[in-house]
């Protein structure tokens, strides 16, 4: 009897180890969670999107403004933006799991709320494919993998598809403007950088370092880019896109190769960037069809 009672509490410890989950976030540093977590709190759009898309919407317990993204998600109680948190207001959310940006969120906050002993999770996918591992392992973190391998099986399809139709196009130097004052654009390591190239497009900044690079006027005169591509701030087409139309000498204003992509579509880390980068790669189609003939 004594015996039988031993290997029921081993089997009982070996299966409450089993239920450890264990991850590496994307800065390297390892999260342990006892169980699925229940109440998540988290501190950028994306998160909350992908969250939404891996099934674990219901767990969402808090999230900061502009997480808009499914409409449900706009019900979800706010704890500040992405770069002015109150902390108060996510400790008393009593979350078993916080989601935080790397690039978006001050690493004094994350620090802050992993003394309080809450688990912290750090995103940062800065390259397509990443959209896809950051829903496994939300579905991972949440216990939703059945729905978040689904939607990471979909989101690998569609991005091949739209790999297999654009590689090997001939390449369009590519400006993408982020905002206009101050004038900025992205870097090699921002995801947007590497949806130009899955375009056939090639990032006229995509040699500098910084995610938002600010640069000048001069420089994008020197790269003489031959499509331009603005994303502003809401759904429309940003007035200042039609501001370049004054420098006649570079190539994407003398054929007209101004275009617009949505923001929500191509500057968040989410299943929907690929409708962003569909309509980018449209666009650098267009810039192909309107070169000269030889």
């Amino acid at each position: 009897m004594k015996a039988v009672l031993l290997l029921s509490l081993a089997l009982c410890g070996g299966a409450a180890q089993a239920a450890d989950i264990v991850l590496k976030d994307d800065t390297g540093a390892t999260l342990r969670l006892p169980a699925p977590a229940r109440r998540i709190v988290s501190l950028a759009p994306h998160v909350t999107e992908n969250l939404f898309a891996a099934g674990a919407g219901g767990q969402v317990v808090g999230t900061v403004d502009y997480s808009d993204y499914p409409e449900a998600a706009k019900k979800i109680a706010r704890v500040g933006g992405y770069s002015r948190l109150d902390l108060e207001a996510v400790a008393a959310l009593r979350p078993d799991l916080i989601i935080a940006w790397e690039s978006g969120n001050a690493p004094g906050h994350v620090a802050k709320l992993r003394s309080l002993g809450i688990p912290v999770f750090i995103s940062q996918p800065n390259r397509i494919e990443d959209v896809a591992e950051q829903l496994e392992k939300f579905g991972q973190l949440a216990g939703t993998s059945a729905v978040a391998n689904g939607a990471a099986a979909r989101f690998r399809a569609r991005l091949a598809e739209i790999r297999k139709q654009y590689s090997g196009q001939p390449r369009v130097p590519t400006f993408y403007q982020i905002w206009k004052q101050p004038l900025m654009s992205v870097g090699r390591q921002q995801i947007i950088s590497d949806v130009i190239s899955l375009c056939g497009g090639s990032n006229v900044f995509g040699q500098v370092e910084q995610m938002a690079p600010k640069v000048s006027e001069e420089a994008v005169l020197a790269a003489n880019p031959e499509a331009i591509i603005a994303s502003g701030m809401g759904d429309s087409r940003p007035e200042w896109l039609d501001d370049w139309k004054r420098w006649k000498q570079i190539t994407a204003v003398a054929r007209d190769n101004l275009f617009f992509v949505p923001p929500e579509l191509i500057q968040r880390h989410t299943p929907r960037i690929l409708e962003g980068a569909a309509r980018l790669c449209e666009h650098l189609e267009t810039a192909r069809h309107r070169r000269p003939a030889r």
